[in-house]
């Protein structure tokens, strides 16, 4: 007998290799089976089948195992060896084993140097488990043998087949293993065709199952077929391997050197414990397979996710890709909040938080019931444009709240680089998405209410044009494919609804103002100023001073004192500054235990605030020829403003304009001149006052820019007033631009200017025609007290303003 010391073995009673044994003494291995009767000790084995002939090492690890082993050798017995059908079975019985074995013999016991003791068995013949008859001290059954049957021996089938199966196992032999020249030799001089199948049947890399399956069959030859088919199956596996590793071997660079050792050390980590970034791609997949997204973001989560792998988490390149794909699977891809569409609870939550406003909110009940109508519709883009403070950016708030959407917000003021909306591509260091990704991520929904803060100072440099590069953004045809650089997946913005917002409509590129919906917020009359400061304001600031809601009282006379002496603005910014600066100064008397006012009234706003700021835009009468008032429009609001004309003689008629005027309203002065000369004979005025008299324009608050059309009537009244002596009717007030053949045209910012004009107790105004359409949808309260008188011609002008 040859025993072979390289063999592998666990405490599981397992082995890989079996010993060769010289059978020509025992050909058909039934030396000593007289002693056996019906009843044998049983040795479980775990995930391995005994075959007869066949030497075996196994090591012994369980209690029974080693009081069989013992007896067996003292009383020199036969023992029978099953396996059992599952690895972790402790204590098997006769339904965890199967019902076929082999007797052995024990040929030898080894005591092992680590303490472990391998017993080397060898089988003898088949038999059938009918029942085990005892458990203690060891398992023991009752069997009955099982006859096995051999060809003739002229049968050329069978020894052809023996043939094939001698060279196969040979083959597979020195393929999987280290050369074995003994062995090889051993297999190809023995001439024993039983034990050749049964050692080919033990050596087989299969499941126990599979060799149980051999086991049972009796008939030699039948075993060998199926053995030749299960050899051919398994050596062509080990082809394929080996055909796999010649097709992937090649000469290794230095990458792929780097990368080889870096493969390395990410199988000694695993062996050392597992790799670093299993459990986090384990959280990323997890957290993918919870997605709804469409087909072709999976594929290329999937893709980028299987480079993740393949980087180790020390590499550079690792924490870029890392970001990337957490990315791609924290974004609400077709994730929606529900819209509220109950349009009364909208209209409270806008009223409730903006007095004043109504088309906007108009607007926005609008759009919540065609929601409610049609179920789906692409999301508007609404751009509000008015004088700070007056509650723009806040709107979007409410809008979002009326709806049920979540609210996001990005300030474009200042922005000069198309990659903050576009995202920078990932080549770059230090590459990320644009903001609008970046506040999808941050809400989590792929439908909120998106404020896009001061879009009109957008600036350009030569990193792009981030107007431009809105263009997609705000495009209800382009946004549901929004292509951003990092991100490099078309994501839907179409449900988006987003809210611009401006104060100035002229630096706002024409393509860019074509795509969204324009509505003014225009600013708030003292009334409403009163009404807001009553109901926002006041209650803001006492909680932000922490001053208890009834401590003082601020009456509406008060707060109207407030905007009119203290304030000069169309919103209401400033009003809630001077309210704070109150609180203050409130607040200290409280921290100091000095009496505090239980109402504030108008006299002592001194003691707060100091001296008045401003004076209410006062008329300043009529009493001198050539001076008219005019109406202005400012980013503040509107102002009234006069114009002063006065003559001084002189020869060539020379035009003075002063006043800090821009070119549109010099030429309005000049082309109000040219019409008057033109038209002397009609309004009374000599040629000669032409010629010998030098004409001085003067519009007072000289360090003010001023400029625009709309003082051109009010210049062409003034010159006539001066040419004529002929004063200006009382409390009148006017605006229009002028052409040279003395026609009016239409201006803007009426609301504001009608504003002003009541502020400075102005009764009657002239408007150009045209205007009556804006007048007509200013509410009637702003109206009280107001007449108006619509022109076509300034000869209508000169008829209604002069005495």
């Amino acid at each position: 007998m040859r025993v072979y010391d390289n063999l592998l073995s666990d405490d599981a009673e397992n082995v890989i290799l079996p010993i060769i044994m010289d059978c020509d003494v025992d050909e058909d291995f039934s030396q000593g089976m007289e002693e056996v009767g019906d009843h044998i000790p049983i040795l479980p084995l775990r995930n391995m089948v005994l075959f007869p002939g066949v030497a075996l090492p196994v090591v012994v690890g369980r209690m029974k195992s080693m009081r069989l082993i013992k007896d067996a050798v003292k009383k020199k017995t036969m023992i029978g060896v099953v396996c059992q059908k599952e690895l972790d079975t402790e204590e098997p019985g006769l339904d965890d084993l199967y019902n076929t074995g082999v007797v052995a013999n024990v040929m030898r016991v080894i005591e092992m140097p680590d303490g472990n003791t391998t017993v080397i068995i060898q089988g003898k013949k088949r038999f059938e488990l009918l029942e085990l008859t005892q458990s203690e001290p060891f398992l023991n059954g009752r069997i009955k043998m099982l006859d096995d049957s051999k060809p003739d021996k002229g049968d050329r089938e069978f020894d052809a087949l023996v043939s094939s199966i001698k060279d196969l196992t040979i083959k597979m032999l020195t393929v999987s293993y280290e050369p074995l020249r003994d062995l090889i030799y051993s297999l190809k001089n023995n001439r024993n065709v039983t034990y050749l199948v049964n050692f080919s049947c033990s050596n087989l890399s299969v499941s126990a199952e599979e060799k149980q399956s051999l086991l049972k069959l009796s008939e030699l030859k039948d075993r060998a077929y199926r053995l030749l088919f299960l050899l051919n199956r398994e050596f062509q596996l080990l082809q394929l391997k080996a055909s796999i590793q010649m097709k992937t071997h090649e000469d290794i660079n230095q990458q792929q050197r780097e990368y080889f050792l870096q493969q390395q050390i990410k199988t000694i980590q695993e062996e050392l414990g597992g790799n670093i970034n299993d459990s986090e791609v384990k959280e990323l997949r997890k957290k993918a397979s919870q997605k709804r997204w469409p087909e072709y973001v999976g594929e290329v989560f999937e893709k980028e996710i299987r480079k993740l792998e393949r980087l180790h988490p020390q590499s550079p390149d690792y924490s870029i890709q890392t970001q990337y794909v957490q990315t791609i699977v924290n974004l609400p891809w077709q994730e929606y909040t529900k819209d509220n569409f109950n349009l009364k609870h909208a209209q409270k939550v806008l009223d409730r938080d903006h007095y004043g406003l109504e088309k906007v909110k108009e607007r926005i009940i609008e759009h919540l019931a065609v929601l409610k109508l049609k179920g789906d519709m692409k999301s508007p883009i609404i751009c509000l444009y008015g004088p700070p403070g007056v509650g723009k950016t806040s709107l979007g708030r409410s809008v979002a709240e009326a709806l049920s959407r979540k609210y996001a917000r990005v300030s474009l003021g200042g922005l000069h680089d198309e990659a903050e909306i576009r995202g920078h591509r990932r080549t770059y260091i230090g590459a990320m998405s644009g903001r609008i990704i970046q506040n999808l991520l941050k809400v989590g929904t792929s439908n909120p209410v998106f404020v896009l803060d001061e879009i009109d100072k957008v600036s350009r440099d030569f990193k792009g044009d981030p107007a431009s590069a809105l263009l997609e953004v705000l495009d209800p045809e382009q946004n549901n494919t929004f292509h951003d650089n990092y991100l490099d997946i078309d994501y839907d913005l179409s449900k988006v609804m987003f809210i611009a917002t401006a104060n100035n409509l002229n630096t706002i590129s024409q393509p860019l103002l074509d795509r969204m919906e324009l509505i003014e917020v225009s600013g708030y009359i003292t009334e409403e100023k009163v009404e807001i400061a009553c109901r926002h304001l006041i209650p803001k600031q006492l909680e932000a001073h922490g001053i208890a809601k009834d401590t003082v009282k601020f009456p509406k006379k008060t707060i109207q004192k407030i905007v009119d002496a203290y304030t000069r603005e169309s919103g209401v910014r400033e009003l809630d500054k001077k309210i704070a600066k109150i609180m203050r100064k409130l607040a200290r008397r409280i921290a100091s235990d000095q009496p505090v006012p239980a109402q504030l009234l108008p006299e002592d706003l001194y003691t707060y605030l100091g001296a008045e700021e401003y004076a209410r835009d006062k008329y300043q009468g009529n009493d001198y020829a050539g001076v008219v008032t005019g109406l202005a429009w400012t980013a503040v609001g509107g102002e009234i403003l006069f114009v002063e004309s006065s003559l001084s003689k002189g020869k060539g008629s020379k035009l003075t304009l002063t006043g800090n005027l821009g070119d549109v309203m010099k030429e309005s002065a000049m082309l109000a001149l040219e019409y008057i000369h033109a038209h002397a004979a009609q309004y009374d005025i000599s040629e000669e006052m032409f010629e010998n008299w030098n004409v001085h324009i003067h519009v007072p608050q000289g360090a003010i820019p001023k400029d625009g059309p709309s003082a051109g009537i009010t210049m062409a009244t003034s010159l006539v007033s001066a040419f004529t002596r002929r004063k200006v009717k009382k409390n009148l007030a006017m605006t229009g631009e002028i052409t040279l053949r003395g026609k009016v045209l239409p201006v803007g910012g009426i609301r504001e200017k009608l504003l002003a004009a009541k502020r400075a107790g102005i009764t009657d105004i002239i408007l150009c025609r045209e205007n009556r359409k804006d007048v007509e949808e200013i509410k009637e309260d702003y109206l009280k007290g107001l007449t108006f008188h619509y022109v076509e011609d300034i000869s209508e002008v000169i008829h209604l303003a002069l005495l």
